[in-house]
């Protein structure tokens, strides 16, 4: 992938205390806060093993194919069938991939993906990783203390918890441990949420989710996905992979992307989806769910409507008279769009624009002493060892009967 040593970084949301994103000026140019991702021919070479154990060969595969999209502040979906390749992508734009088979570059607002944009942008995994035996607020303490500059006065970093704590309603659980203190239908929803808060100690423009949902009932999952719309609406761009989001959560998204086995059979407004599939020759029920619909088509459990009764486009009536899979035909439908168009011609207009927009950032220094580190480290093992008391207790009664 294309990179290059410019000290251009993405900005961390400057806010007013209402809350809302303002603008800030940069030499005389004023800005308005909000990232732009763009991602140009992306396309990615894996390598898997195939054969016995004793006759294995490594045989290189391709994962995603000339894939290309833009981002923009909103909930931005990357959808499709499990191996489709939608959490290569998630990881290519994260900086989060091996860039041996990489080819294609990574824009934020029309200027080279920085060497440390991975550390300055949130990344919230599938399996939450919060401490369970620290509270809710001593979880963002050990973020804010590690992820934030030293320069920082310690009432800063408390305030800008309180602040997340505030925003994603956590203040009234700051004090109960992520796993324990709190009724058993809760728990999954407070560590995602905690998860969600950790990442957000550095207020980073761009938040990337991989599968959020994950482990989460219908009912959870939707408080997750309103308070993430909150979130996009001060102005963050929200990337995030999914594979079968219900109705209430589909219609939350503004941009939505279609991947299967590394091809890209959709890009553009998520509510223009149904629409555009329609045109490609496919009708859902009407009370269908769209994002069930979309994955019956992608496995073929849909069949086109037939072309010569609808009287459509003779372009795409020969498209789909073709025996081929749906994943190919709807590929090239696809390429052939006026989405892939439009998107094609925006895309060029962010790379043609790096040079003059390097400007309109601002550098988050996020630098902590080895020894700084360490002392929050020491602190968070001693919390956690009092978190597990029964435990600690066993372990030092062996220590002491091996020393005997």
């Amino acid at each position: 992938m294309s990179s290059n040593n410019d000290q251009v970084v993405i900005p961390m949301l400057q806010r007013h205390t209402n809350g809302l994103p303002e603008m800030i000026s940069t030499d005389g140019e004023t800005i308005t806060q909000g990232a732009v991702l763009s991602f140009h021919n992306i396309c990615y070479r894996g390598q898997e093993k195939r054969g016995s154990l004793l006759r294995q060969r490594t045989v290189e595969k391709e994962i995603l194919w000339n894939i290309s999209g833009i981002m923009k502040p909103g909930l931005n979906a990357i959808m499709g069938p499990p191996g489709g390749g939608k959490s290569s992508l998630l990881a290519i734009l994260v900086a989060r991939k091996d860039p041996c088979g990489l080819s294609g570059e990574v824009l934020i607002n029309g200027v080279h993906q920085p060497a440390n944009f991975r550390y300055n942008s949130g990344y919230v995994v599938q399996d939450d990783v919060v401490v369970h035996t620290l509270s809710v607020r001593e979880n963002l303490q050990f973020s804010a203390a590690l992820r934030l500059p030293t320069t920082m006065k310690n009432q800063e970093k408390d305030e800008r918890v309180n602040d997340i704590m505030k925003e994603l309603n956590l203040d009234g659980v700051a004090n109960s441990k992520v796993i324990w203190e709190i009724k058993p239908d809760q728990p999954r929803e407070l560590r995602k949420r905690t998860s969600i808060a950790v990442e957000l100690i550095t207020d980073p423009a761009i938040l990337f989710l991989d599968e959020p949902t994950t482990g989460l009932d219908p009912s959870t999952a939707n408080t997750v996905f309103s308070l993430l719309k909150s979130i996009s609406e001060q102005g963050r761009t929200i990337i995030f992979t999914i594979h079968q989001p219900h109705y209430s959560i589909f219609k939350l998204f503004v941009s939505l992307t279609l991947l299967a086995s590394g091809k890209l059979m959709y890009h553009g407004p998520a509510h223009k989806a149904l629409e555009y599939l329609e045109s490609a020759g496919y009708s859902g029920e009407e009370y269908q769910n769209p994002a069930d619909f979309f994955l019956d088509i992608i496995n073929g459990n849909v069949p086109p409507i037939n072309r010569e009764e609808e009287n459509e486009a003779e372009e795409t009536e020969q498209l789909f008279q073709r025996e081929k899979p749906v994943i190919e035909a709807l590929a090239e439908f696809y390429a052939n769009s006026a989405f892939y168009r439009d998107t094609e011609a925006e895309l060029e207009r962010l790379s043609g624009g790096r040079n003059s927009r390097s400007l309109a950032f601002r550098e988050i220094t996020c630098v902590t002493s080895f020894f700084h580190q360490l002392r929050w480290i020491f602190w968070r093992s001693f919390k956690n060892v009092l978190g597990f008391p029964s435990v600690t207790r066993r372990q030092v009664t062996c220590r002491l009967i091996t020393v005997l």
